[in-house]
């Protein structure tokens, strides 16, 4: 029952934002009216007016679906792309996002214009820092693929962007608004569609060169890993080689230890030896001087 009742929100909601932003909270009190007695009744009264630079974020998002769609997967690229590149590499991609969400900006201006709304430039700036955030953090670009913002969202770069807190319900992250052909053109406004071609085209233009760059970046990503693998590998290989070498040298280290030893016993073989010839000598000799003396005396008494 929960489930359908947040999927009934969703329908209802999906419709009211979808509206001209001048009829949302009269179109909301009676959808609220209608439903008085059931569970939804309360929900629909809570749903909030959206900030106008909400309500032109969602009206591009059902008009120009696509174009979103593409600006938030390179968005996706962009973010992958980013760890591990340099400063220079960093900034082109940073200057090809803001094209790119300049030209969308313009168009969403264009867009509010054909329904009779008027956009100012603090309206359009915020615009602007709602769809840079949708490409930098993944909670943003679910709220504004959502098309149920209530409004704008910004994105410093550092911690995440809280974008549960600027939709309709909560259960509108993860949900997508369908696309809607054509607006609701305001009676007494006559579209400039020299101005929503021109910022289309460069919407268009913007998103290839940022589609360029995300491809390009992750072509680099991928030559990085390729080096770092390639480096890891003949890492290990040293690793082995120098394994060796250290086994090496230890047997090295131990027959030096057996020669040393050797060398001490021969050393003290030689002593003994030399020790057994002196006395030989000193032996023979004293046998030599005895042998002489007899001599002598025998010598004497002839």
């Amino acid at each position: 029952m929960v489930e359908a009742v947040s999927d009934e929100l969703l329908a209802i909601a999906e419709e009211l934002y979808g509206l001209p932003l001048g009829e949302f909270t009269a179109a909301r009190d009676v959808r609220a009216r209608e439903l008085k007695g059931t569970p939804l009744a309360t929900a629909v009264k809570a749903l909030r007016k959206p900030a106008t630079a909400a309500w032109v974020v969602d009206l591009l998002v059902r008009r120009e679906h696509e174009q979103v769609t593409q600006m938030i997967s390179v968005g996706e690229a962009l973010r992958e792309a980013q760890q591990g590149m340099d400063a220079a590499a960093l900034r082109e991609l940073t200057r090809r996002r803001r094209q790119l969400t300049a030209a969308l900006t313009t168009r969403a201006r264009a867009l509010a214009r054909s329904v009779g709304l008027k956009v100012t430039d603090q309206v359009a700036e915020q615009v602007e820092e709602t769809l840079t955030a949708a490409m930098i953090d993944e909670s943003a670009a679910e709220a504004v693929r959502s098309g149920l913002l209530i409004g704008p969202l910004r994105a410093t770069g550092v911690g995440t962007v809280d974008g549960a807190g600027a939709v309709a319900v909560p259960d509108a992250l993860g949900f997508a608004a369908a696309p809607v052909a054509d607006p609701p053109v305001s009676l007494h406004v006559v579209p400039d569609p020299e101005p929503d071609r021109r910022a289309l085209e460069e919407a268009q233009a913007a998103l290839a060169e940022a589609t360029t760059a995300a491809e390009a970046a992750e072509a680099s990503r991928d030559a990085a890993a390729a080096e770092v693998e390639r480096l890891n590998a003949r890492a290990l290989q040293v690793q082995a080689e120098l394994d060796e070498l250290r086994r090496q040298v230890a047997e090295l280290e131990q027959s030096a230890l057996e020669v040393d030893d050797q060398a001490s016993e021969a050393k003290e073989a030689l002593a003994e030896a030399q020790s057994a010839v002196e006395l030989a000598v000193h032996a023979r000799d004293e046998a030599a001087a005895a042998r002489d003396r007899l001599g002598k005396v025998r010598a004497g008494r002839r």
